[in-house]
C-alpha cells in the first residue's frame, strides 16, 4: 500500500554533513509519522528522528542539535539534515511511515547507507 524510496546516502567525512530525502507513495492517510532510523553493524536499529503530521518531533540524543527532520507534506517527503557528522554516525538509514489513522501501521524503505570517515 504504501512504497518509500531513499536517497542521499554516502561517504562524508567527520564534520561534514549528509542529507537524506524519503518519498512516499500510495495510501498515505493522516495523521501520520514520517521519520528515519538507523542500524550499524552489530548493533540494534534505533529510531534517530521522526516528525507527526501535526509538526511533533523526536530525535535521539546523540543527535540533538546535529540533525534537522523536515518534511513537505505536499510531496510525501522527509529530509534528514545531518551536520557534524561522526564515525559512529555510520550506519544503514532507514525511512519509516507510520499511519496512526489506521492503528499505527507502519512501513520500512530498503535503507541507504551513511558511512563516515575518521
Amino acid at each position: 500500500q504504501v512504497q518509500l524510496v531513499e536517497s542521499g546516502g554516502g561517504l562524508a567525512q567527520a564534520g561534514g554533513s549528509l542529507r537524506l530525502a524519503c518519498v512516499a507513495s500510495g495510501r498515505i492517510f493522516s495523521p501520520n509519522s514520517m521519520g528515519w532510523y538507523r542500524q550499524a553493524p552489530g548493533k540494534q536499529r534505533e529510531l534517530v528522528a521522526d516528525m507527526s503530521s501535526g509538526g511533533r518531533t523526536n530525535y535521539l540524543d546523540s543527535v540533538k542539535g546535529r540533525f534537522t527532520i523536515s518534511r513537505d507534506n505536499a510531496k510525501n517527503t522527509v529530509y534528514l539534515q545531518m551536520n557534524s557528522l561522526r564515525p559512529e554516525d555510520t550506519a544503514v538509514y532507514y525511512c519509516r511511515v507510520v499511519l496512526t489513522a489506521i492503528g499505527n501501521y507502519g512501513y520500512w524503505g530498503q535503507g541507504t547507507q551513511v558511512t563516515v570517515s575518521s
